[in-house]
């Protein structure tokens, strides 16, 4: 008698361990199913786009392992064809080199919506890297980015204000910095809805491509 309850206890426990297992893996299948998904948008190498300008080509390396919101946004607009024919309408010697809004006449583009500032993912606005452009508000970028023609660790964040957020690294010129240097020393001046640092004569971006391998 005791044998037979022994084994109906055990045939019991054994049960429950089996339906707690069985409804174990089914909590887990939507993750198993979702991990490698999310995985799979983040891996291979960084992507890399070919900048022809009316001065010369460049080419930008882009961080998507560390911005992916500013390289799938920027992705977006070069897959689009939104820069060819857009300038670099603000140039500072010593600082940095803007563009990616505005036509040759000075008409600014129609963008998308504004994307999240990634400007804590620890990259910082050294030499030859290329950011966001924004306004006061943080989250406010949208086309427009700069290349920092100067170690400009004053623009990486700081704290969560409006002032001293930072701006968004998302890329790095990895050649063709010559064109850079050759952008960045153009006469400026006031011209049209700038009241200065606007090159006088247009820096146009021809067109910026995707240059994977």
């Amino acid at each position: 008698m005791r044998s037979l309850t022994a084994r109906l206890i055990l045939a019991l426990v054994a049960a429950g361990l089996a339906a707690a297992m069985a409804t174990a893996r089914a909590e887990e299948k939507p993750q198993a199913l979702t991990a490698p998904a999310q995985a799979g948008k983040q891996a291979g190498p960084n992507p890399a786009v070919l900048v022809k300008t009316s001065m010369g080509d460049f080419k930008i390396r882009l961080f998507q392992d560390k911005a992916p919101v500013s390289v799938a946004n920027f992705l977006a607009y070069v897959d689009e064809r939104f820069y060819d024919g857009t300038i670099f309408h603000r140039v500072i010697d010593g600082f940095m080199v803007q563009g990616g809004g505005f036509t040759a006449d000075l008409t600014k583009k129609e963008t998308k919506a504004p994307i999240k500032n990634e400007a804590t993912n620890g990259l910082s606005n050294k030499m030859g890297t290329v950011a966001m452009a924004r306004t006061n508000i943080v989250d406010s970028a949208t086309s427009q980015f700069f290349i920092n023609v100067a170690d400009n660790t004053f623009l990486d964040h700081k704290n969560g204000t409006p002032r001293d957020y930072g701006y968004a690294v998302f890329g790095e010129v990895i050649s063709g910095m010559e064109v850079v240097a050759r952008i960045k020393s153009v006469k400026t001046g006031a011209k049209g809805p700038f009241s200065s640092d606007c090159p006088l004569e247009p820096v146009t971006i021809l067109s910026i491509r995707r240059a994977d391998g």
